[in-house]
């Protein structure tokens, strides 16, 4: 106790050395007398000068700032700048897609409005919807975001919001709802891009998605029942539309028939016109040249039409008709119904 005690009181009592003197021991051992500040001066630089080099990473953008302001943007890669206190680097992350949720009263996040006129929109044919909906976003130039615009997403929020309304107000409400969703999302995507490049705020905006778009509550059934109704009479309309496709292409056929039998007819009846005509001329022609025969053979020719449908043939024998030397005609009409007599006999 009483050794370390003196111990304790020499080491109180000896002289501190300064790390100066340490420095100029070890250069004295090593034979550099004297050069120990300018040694150490020159490492210091060197130093200084190397922490000026930096890496960028692929997802990244280097934001160069000279005694505070922004003064160059650098893309992935290897780089050099000025060392602190001259300049500094800010590296944010420009890959990482971020989402902004517009009007989205019903999420549970405290601090939002909840007045639903907030999110209520006046369509093309002066009809109110509510809509919600969500961008999808990433920085595209790290300077602009970080120190051209002031409170970027709360700007985003803004210029989005009023993007849909003006996109909203040039459609109808029945397209906003069903067929033109994606096509209302598109149109405010690029005219919510060309007023942020405009404002020159680095956002690249990816993608707008309509989540949900429905009248006001208070109307809401009232709606509901116009659009039944207009469904019942885009049904009617349809079925009406079939019936139609249905009847009048076999009134079309029916019609065409009808043509066609009559046209047939009608040059049926035309060639039999014409065909009697030369016939008659034929006739006529062979009279002028021999007038009694024509006239007898006309007669015999219509004798032969009229006793071929006659069922009997009376003959007169007496001679007086000039045809006494005709022999009298067998009664083959009555044939049939002489045979049974003769059997009973």
């Amino acid at each position: 106790m009483q050794q370390d005690e003196a111990g304790q009181a020499a080491t109180q009592g000896a002289p501190r050395i300064s790390w100066t003197q340490r420095v100029d021991y070890y250069l004295d051992v090593m034979g550099m007398r004297g050069k120990g500040l300018l040694l150490l001066g020159g490492l210091l630089a060197t130093g200084w000068i190397m922490a000026g080099i930096y890496k960028v990473q692929p997802d990244e953008q280097g934001v160069v700032l000279r005694l505070g302001r922004w003064v160059d943007t650098t893309q992935a890669g290897l780089h050099y700048h000025l060392p602190w206190p001259i300049e500094t680097v800010l590296l944010p992350k420009v890959t990482q897609i971020k989402q902004l949720k517009l009007s989205n009263l019903y999420d549970g996040v405290t601090g939002e409005s909840t007045d639903p006129r907030d999110k209520q929109m006046l369509t093309g044919d002066e009809n109110i919807v509510e809509a919600d909906g969500v961008v999808f976003w990433r920085i595209k130039d790290a300077g602009q975001f970080l120190f051209k615009v002031n409170n970027p997403e709360t700007s985003l929020r803004i210029a989005a919001e009023s993007a849909m309304r003006e996109v909203v107000s040039r459609t109808p409400i029945q397209a906003v709802m069903s067929n033109r969703r994606q096509q209302v999302a598109d149109e405010t995507r690029e005219l919510l891009q060309t007023r942020l490049d405009q404002a020159q705020s680095g956002i690249l905006v990816t993608q707008v998605q309509l989540q949900r778009v429905d009248p006001p509550a208070a109307v809401i059934d009232a709606f509901n029942d116009v659009q039944r109704a207009r469904a019942d009479q885009e049904r009617a309309r349809n079925e009406a539309q079939a019936y139609s496709n249905d009847i009048l292409p076999k009134a079309r056929g029916d019609a065409a028939r009808i043509l066609q039998e009559a046209q047939a007819y009608q040059s049926q009846v035309v060639n039999l016109a014409q065909g009697e005509a030369k016939r008659f001329d034929s006739v006529y022609q062979s009279y002028a040249q021999a007038k009694d025969v024509t006239a007898w053979r006309l007669y015999l020719d219509s004798m032969d039409e009229v006793l071929k449908k006659a069922s009997k043939v009376v003959v007169d024998s007496s001679g007086k008709g000039g045809n006494g030397g005709v022999l009298p005609l067998l009664q083959l009409q009555d044939k049939d119904k002489a045979k049974p007599a003769k059997e009973t006999r």
